[in-house]
């Protein structure tokens, strides 16, 4: 026999395996053969593994969205990563914002008070960005691709495994019904020998099929464990822009109420009330070792205050001109103010040097 002959007798032989569990699905569908039902244990692991992986899709699909909300972005990563190529790197929204603030801040005058405020939020900003980057990068690894790698791997082992399940139950019960259908001996006993060789069949796939389902409790326990992962990048995240925001509300404390105030409302920097309650200790200790403090007093009312303060200086500044006085960050001079100044300016003393200085590089000190 030539490997030509021996390929046509396989086709065949394939095409009358494939015709007889048609007419048996089809026979079954309509009522007119018997199904061999499988037991009640294997059907509820064929159940639990088939709401694992809608689920888990779900989950995985809407984690996705929730790390980056724009769905071009999520296509563009997709192809990339089909393509195995890297993705080229862009700003995400917090450090183009950011970015814009800076420069916004920049043009018009980091001695300004809306100026060095847009500086300062821009800078957070994009700190804000970075964490954001790390909670993608992180939760991708430790929590997206295990549960990709179950949906592209395990589960498709499993799918294949129960098809494969399916036609040798589909093989068995039409061996059955031709047994049923047997006259002669002849053909009673081929029926038999059929019938004996597709239940063995079916039984060692069933165990098959069994021991991969079995599994699912172990995949349970990883995805658990890569749950555990996640809200502990979420907390970390959250920690985090909390912390920049809260350094943020402190510097931004330091400028007047004039430049403070909406709508020639009296200014009162707000005091988070609720949100360390929601990150709790625990939060706070897994991320370094950030240290929450209240908000520094500010210089409200400095030009009301008749004689000198003292004052810490935020920032280095660099005088302009001789009416100016030079700061060095962390120093503390003694400022006071001076009829007719310009409301951005205070007066400011170190020993014999006196000049003015601006407000934004301030904190009041009690």
């Amino acid at each position: 026999m030539n490997i030509m002959d021996f390929n046509v007798k396989k086709l065949a032989a394939d095409a009358g395996t494939f015709l007889s569990r048609a007419v048996q699905f089809t026979e079954e569908k309509l009522g007119q053969a018997e199904k061999t039902e499988l037991d009640a244990h294997l059907e509820n692991l064929l159940s639990k593994a088939e709401c694992t992986k809608i689920w888990t899709e779900k989950i995985m699909k809407q984690t996705e969205v929730l790390l980056q909300p724009n769905p071009n972005a999520r296509i563009e990563e997709f192809v990339y990563e089909k393509l195995d190529r890297k993705a080229p790197s862009r700003s995400n929204n917090p450090e183009l914002l950011g970015q814009y603030m800076i420069d916004a801040g920049t043009e018009f005058g980091p001695g300004t008070a809306y100026g060095n405020a847009l500086i300062k939020c821009g800078e957070t900003q994009k700190r804000i960005g970075t964490a954001d980057r790390e909670l993608i990068q992180t939760s991708a690894l430790n929590f997206l691709t295990p549960l990709r790698n179950f949906i592209e791997g395990d589960y498709k082992t499993i799918a294949k495994e129960r098809k494969l399940l399916q036609n040798k139950r589909l093989d068995l019960d039409a061996a059955k019904t031709r047994l049923k259908k047997a006259k002669a001996a002849e053909a009673r006993n081929s029926s038999e020998q059929e019938l004996r060789t597709t239940q063995s069949e079916f039984d060692r796939q069933a165990e098959i099929t069994r021991l991969l389902l079995e599994g699912i409790s172990s995949t349970h326990a990883h995805h658990l464990r890569c749950l555990n992962d996640f809200v502990e990048a979420q907390m970390t995240y959250y920690a985090q822009c909390y912390q920049y925001m809260l350094d943020l509300q402190k510097q931004l404390g330091s400028f007047p109420s004039n430049y403070l105030c909406n709508n020639n409302q009296t200014a009162a920097t707000p005091t988070p009330s609720v949100l360390p309650n929601v990150i709790g200790s625990s939060a706070m200790a897994s991320t370094s070792g950030l240290v929450i403090t209240p908000p520094p007093a500010n210089l409200n009312d400095v030009k009301e205050y008749n004689g000198s303060r003292k004052a810490r200086v935020l920032y280095d500044y660099d005088a302009a001109n001789s009416t100016e006085l030079s700061l060095l960050a962390d120093e503390v001079i003694t400022v006071f103010s001076v009829v007719g100044m310009d409301s951005d300016w205070l007066m400011g003393e170190r020993g014999n040097q006196k000049g003015k200085v601006p407000i934004t590089y301030l904190e009041l000190l009690n």
